[in-house]
């Protein structure tokens, strides 16, 4: 069954030739423009053989309209936010299904100030897209401007320094240099290996690549989850690698692997993240010896205060609160986290899917981010990965998805609410149920036509068993069309 169109505030995403057409992604990349400011428009796209003649339907239309393109090529989308700023440009679209398989592609868009779209401006370009797609193709040639206020095509040639220097700015380079880390980087053929090998290499890696050439010829699935990346856990324990770094096509989420090969997962990226820059920040501000009122002005620089997801583990508010700051839960969604880090002049930031943000970079999910800080953590505590891990562990993690009908999503959340009224409900994003040892979520994806339930408990048993009650409450108000009584 074909996968249907899926449009949100920050972008769409379909299938090639079924429901994302050259023709539709026309359409969306002109609304997206018409909300712009002036300037040119940033265009990248991630290494999926469909991004060429998506990018060059959206050069056509778009200069034939009148904007001119700065054109990135494959790019990874936080370097996408990186050339956004860099040049100055109205906004950005990144062509990209992310962590979707092949057949999938989509468009991302950017703001001006380097960032994926905020609601409001999603608001706007999903209203304009509705409308451009009601025109008559006899009214399309009122939007053509004359030949000689056509838009120009310009090819960027240096897509990469900015990127690579901003995230080298964050991490002390001669303590990562002197652990001369050995690593395998998987990039699956996507985007990420135009940045991470230098990166590394930079960083005096010893890097091994699997799927290191941007073709979009992807030699596992494409999400970092650990059933899709268990032969990248044997190579880096037959190579002897210190770790592993798996990214997804567009590069903005990383998966960690130890040097045993076992999968660390999606959700210690943030969280050692995080760990990283808490202590940076406890070490440049808060030592005793600096004072109290060096301390005092420190904090209020970010105001302490850290931003992930409420679909993210739990381990990142438990290091906030060891180093005294405060961690905030907003909406799933990258536009939610970086409008609510923004709000709150936020420290740090990031989602569970191994997708950090530092505003010392951008505020855009960046796997390179990642991997330096990671990296810079383990050396400046001389240890290993599974180490540091294992200084985190406490919780256990079970994500599931079910399929579902987008347009039942809200429904099915609805009726399910009623079903559990007693419970402590939270319905800021889908549905979620907090205890103090455990807590499970159910929402619908915002890129997929699926329902995920997400669940964190002490033990795995207890995180599976969760996520099975919540099914099984689904499938029986699917399956009833109503809601029923249910004792537990």
């Amino acid at each position: 069954m074909t996968a249907p169109l899926i449009i949100s505030v920050s972008g769409l995403r379909g299938t090639i030739g079924e429901t994302l057409t050259p023709w539709v992604a026309q359409h969306y990349a002109l609304a997206a423009a018409a909300v712009m400011g002036p300037g040119p428009i940033l265009l990248a796209r991630d290494s999926r053989s469909s991004g060429a003649i998506l990018a060059d339907a959206i050069t056509a239309v778009l200069t034939a309209t009148g904007r001119s393109i700065l054109d990135a090529g494959v790019a990874a989308t936080p370097t996408v936010g990186i050339l956004v700023r860099r040049h100055q440009c109205a906004g950005g679209i990144q062509i990209s299904a992310s962590h979707n398989p092949i057949e999938f592609n989509g468009l991302k868009i950017f703001a001006k100030e380097g960032r994926v779209v905020p609601k409001l401006l999603g608001e706007q370009i999903l209203a304009k897209y509705e409308q451009l797609s009601g025109l008559n193709a006899s009214r399309w040639h009122k939007l053509w401007v004359p030949v000689d206020q056509l838009g120009k095509r310009t090819r960027l040639a240096d897509t990469l320094t900015d990127h690579l220097t901003t995230v080298l700015n964050t991490v002390d380079i001669s303590s990562i240099r002197s652990r001369k880390f050995r690593v395998l980087l998987d990039s699956n053929g996507g985007a990420g290996s135009l940045l991470g090998i230098p990166l590394l290499q930079a960083l005096h890696c010893d890097v091994l690549t699997l799927g290191g050439e941007p073709n979009g010829t992807f030699e596992h699935t494409p999400e970092p989850l650990e059933q899709n990346v268990q032969t990248v856990g044997e190579k880096v324990r037959e190579l002897g690698c210190d770790l592993g770094f798996c990214q997804d096509p567009d590069a903005d989420r990383l998966a960690i692997i130890d040097d045993q090969g076992h999968y660390c997962g999606e959700e210690y990226t943030t969280a050692l993240c995080a760990w990283n820059r808490l202590e940076k920040f406890q070490q440049e501000h808060c030592q005793e010896q600096s004072g109290q009122q060096e301390q005092s002005e420190g904090r209020g620089a970010c105001q302490g205060t850290l931003v992930i997801n409420c679909a993210t583990s739990r381990m990142t508010m438990d290091l906030a609160e060891r180093f005294g700051f405060k961690c905030l839960a907003a909406p799933v969604g990258e536009a939610n986290v970086v409008d609510c880090m923004l709000a709150q002049n936020a420290l740090y930031g990031g989602e569970g899917n191994g997708g950090p943000i530092d505003p010392a970079v951008g505020y855009v999910r960046d796997s390179f981010v990642g991997m330096a800080q990671i990296l810079e953590l383990a050396a400046r505590h001389r240890t290993s990965i599974a180490s540091l891990v294992a200084g985190l562990q406490g919780y256990a993690i079970v994500k599931r998805k079910i399929p579902t009908e987008l347009a039942a999503s809200s429904l099915l959340l609805d009726k399910l609410a009623e079903r559990l009224a007693y419970e402590k409900l939270n319905r800021q994003d889908g549905l979620r149920i907090d205890w103090p040892d455990r807590w499970v979520l159910v929402r619908a994806s915002n890129t997929e036509p699926i329902m995920r339930i997400i669940a964190e408990a002490r033990d795995q048993d207890t995180a599976l068993a969760l996520c099975r009650e919540m099914e099984e409450h689904l499938i029986q108000i699917g399956e009833t069309g109503q809601d029923e009584n249910h004792d537990r």
